[in-house]
């Protein structure tokens, strides 16, 4: 899980930052419908292990992805409650987006 930080914006970026990447992206969507290991992941991104464990890192380093151990395998999830800070954030923000907010005078 990422560390706790004073500053509660510093978790929302880090969030936004690993999910910015779109095979992050992609990787985050697969794991919404069900768990994966990497070589399901691997197999539905025609892209490299390697790559796809470089991509996994970053995302348990976000605190996104939550992990389980089956036999020789590790499967990868969506970690419950992860995206909620990102969430109330956007949420503020197209509330915000949508008033008709006064000007602040020069």
């Amino acid at each position: 899980m990422a560390p706790a930080t004073a500053d509660p914006t510093a978790d929302v970026s880090e969030v936004m930052r690993a999910v910015a990447d779109p095979v992050r992206c992609q990787i985050l969507r697969l794991l919404a419908a069900q768990s994966l290991c990497v070589c399901h992941l691997q197999d539905a991104l025609g892209i490299k292990q390697t790559l796809v464990s470089h991509h996994l890192r970053a995302l348990r380093g976000a605190g996104l992805v939550d992990t389980e151990p089956c036999g020789r395998f590790t499967y990868y999830s969506l970690r419950p409650g992860a995206f909620e800070a990102v969430r109330h954030l956007l949420e503020e923000l197209a509330t915000a987006s949508r008033a008709d907010l006064p000007r602040r005078p020069c």
